[in-house]
């Protein structure tokens, strides 16, 4: 089936649970899927942007890569990340499904522990990733769920997988203040409400804790930098001295945004095969 015939199917379809999330039927914007949500989780209205290859096997079930955003709502700073896996045509070159969520208050991936519209984390596995995987034929299992992001969404793919490792297959960061020792940089204090809680999350400590249960494949990537070459730095260095296997890429040294250049390498990392070997 094309990718505009599954656009044509999921025009009839309304995810409305009881007292759960409401989420549209998906409209085409550009080539790109786009669902508005309603979620108790969220403030006002989010979305759900999807971006399918062209031609799709009725057959297959694709991998999932989840664009993480880094700006809240449909902020574009920094660039639009699915704008860019589109140019470069990552979704036919690599067929993959491309997911691109977002957020109403800055995305540090967490749950506040007092604000019930601030619960990025419980959104996210609660309401995003159950709504795509019945919505498209994706691969519903571990090894089918990728994360990507940079800076703050870096961070938040690190922080999926490690305190997520059953669900999530792999995870890269490009650029990302990983780590962060405290809460308060880059808008960080809003979401995480409290040190305590902000503890639950700290990229450090989950490596730490969770450093041999991550098994012997790479599932950690940590690739190029623009701002935050010392932080990569002493994270490869923790990470080789807790034997966690990884993925590590000392350059080059590229702006700080989504259309730098880095999204490609990044993509090819995540679903080659080998690289988890």
């Amino acid at each position: 089936m094309s990718a505009v015939g599954i656009l044509v199917t999921l025009a009839a379809l309304t995810a409305v649970a009881d007292e759960g999330p409401m989420i549209s039927p998906a409209r085409d914007e550009h080539g790109i899927a786009v669902h508005s949500v309603e979620s108790s989780l969220q403030q006002g209205t989010t979305q759900i942007r999807v971006l399918l290859p062209d031609a799709l096997r009725a057959e297959r079930k694709y991998r999932a890569v989840y664009i993480l955003p880094v700006e809240a709502w449909n902020a574009t700073r920094y660039g639009d990340g699915l704008a860019e896996v589109k140019k470069r045509d990552l979704q036919n070159k690599f067929q993959a499904i491309f997911i691109a969520p977002t957020f109403s208050h800055l995305p540090w991936y967490a749950d506040h522990p007092t604000d019930g519209t601030i619960r990025q984390e419980t959104y996210f596995l609660e309401v995003i990733l159950p709504f795509v995987e019945k919505a498209y034929p994706l691969e519903a299992a571990q090894k089918g769920r990728l994360l990507l992001g940079f800076s703050k969404s870096g961070w938040g793919a690190y922080s999926l997988l490690l305190r997520h490792p059953d669900v999530f297959g792999r995870a890269v960061a490009w650029d990302a203040p990983l780590m962060m020792d405290q809460p308060g940089k880059y808008g960080s204090m809003p979401i995480f409400g409290t040190p305590d809680n902000y503890e639950k999350y700290r990229i450090t400590s989950l490596l730490r804790a969770k450093a041999e249960s991550l098994g012997s494949t790479q599932r950690l990537l940590l690739m190029g930098y623009g701002n935050f070459h010392r932080e990569h730095e002493q994270l490869h260095a923790l990470m080789n001295g807790l034997k966690i296997p990884h993925a590590y890429r000392d350059g080059p040294e590229r702006r700080h945004d989504w259309h730098s250049g880095w999204v490609e390498e990044a993509v090819a990392l995540l679903l080659d095969d080998q690289s988890g070997r």
